[in-house]
């Protein structure tokens, strides 16, 4: 079966997009044999059955992460399954980092049975079987690491047996770098996403294949560091004091866990608290809210305070970039 590969339309860099798909424009009755061979020739090799009367509903995009593959796979219930055939007849030689962000999962290997939650991740050898089931609408993030690359630059112990990793700060962090760069929010280089991707990998894997002494790379940190205030932005209390002590440092050491990104941590989270605020005042379905709203909304104590240092950053006041519309309240 030849499957198509169509281009990105969405907010992608197009260099990082390898090819997209979906199973909506495809016959319901030919659906499954269209996504095993998608995946054969995309991603790995393996079998697919679904339990929804409407038939396989997926879709897939596959980027690059450096020499990396990202891919993001979102679908209604169904099973998937690399059969000890597969394995043989359809070799891959890679370790799957599976971040699920949506729905729920279970995941059979040949020593048990793994129950999966969104916000969980599972790593695992993709030259031993398993069957992963949805019973569930799903959104999957999974990051292809060639087994060499793995063995190098995360640890060289091996997967016997599937990883379920917990909601730590290390995961937390990784679910934040795979979901900015899947949605094209990345703003780093590639080459530096991916070291910071194989040094959370490794931050989550090396102390359970044996090597307990692992600490967190300075890459990791970071991103552990971003990922904290990323979800806090909102809270008016968020400072550098309370990021040093979610991350178990002190505040001088935090300042030079961010001095490679060129600014101070308070500068950090004030400038994404201003992109996150300009993002909304100039999206029209926000535009029922007021500037004031927006502002408190993002962390800010006064929007006095906040024109101003919206001014200073991007050069306007912030009524000057919202939607014209007449039933716009003014702020």
């Amino acid at each position: 079966m030849s499957v198509p590969r169509v281009p990105d339309a969405g907010p992608h860099l197009n260099s990082r997009i390898v090819s997209r798909v979906s199973t909506r424009s495809v016959d319901p009755a030919d659906r499954i044999d269209f996504w095993e061979e998608y995946n054969r020739q995309a991603l790995v090799g393996l079998t697919c059955s679904s339990y929804s009367p409407d038939g396989l509903l997926a879709a897939q995009t596959n980027l690059l992460l450096g020499g990396l593959r990202l891919a993001e796979i979102t679908g209604n219930e169904h099973v998937i399954e690399r059969t000890p055939r597969s394995c043989q007849d359809l070799p891959k030689d890679s370790v799957f980092v599976s971040l699920l962000t949506t729905g729920q999962a279970v995941f059979f290997h040949e020593g048990g049975c793994l129950t999966v939650r969104a916000g969980d991740l599972v790593l695992y050898d993709t030259r031993r079987s398993y069957l992963f089931g949805f019973p569930t609408a799903m959104r999957q993030l999974l990051v292809d690491i060639p087994r060499e690359v793995f063995a190098e630059r995360c640890t060289p112990g091996d997967l016997t047996a599937p990883l379920l990793l917990g909601r730590d700060a290390a995961a937390r962090a990784l679910e934040s770098v795979l979901a900015d760069w899947a949605a094209g929010r990345g703003c780093q280089d590639p080459v530096q996403t991916e070291a910071t991707v194989l040094d959370l990998v490794r931050t989550l894997a090396a102390p359970r294949l044996g090597d307990p002494s692992t600490l967190p790379a300075a890459s990791s940190r970071l991103a552990m560091a971003r990922a904290h205030i990323d979800r806090h932005l909102s809270d008016p209390d968020l400072s550098t004091e309370r990021v040093a002590e979610a991350l178990g440092v002190s505040t001088r050491h935090l300042s030079r866990i961010f001095q490679p990104s060129g600014v101070t941590p308070a500068r950090h989270i004030l400038d994404q608290r201003l992109s996150r605020a300009r993002e909304q005042l100039g999206d029209p379905a926000f535009r029922h809210l007021t500037v004031a709203e927006i502002a408190h909304h993002w962390g800010f104590a006064s929007q006095a305070h906040f024109t101003r240092v919206f001014g200073s950053r991007f050069g306007h006041t912030p009524g000057e970039i919202r939607p014209r519309a007449k039933d716009r309240p003014t702020g």
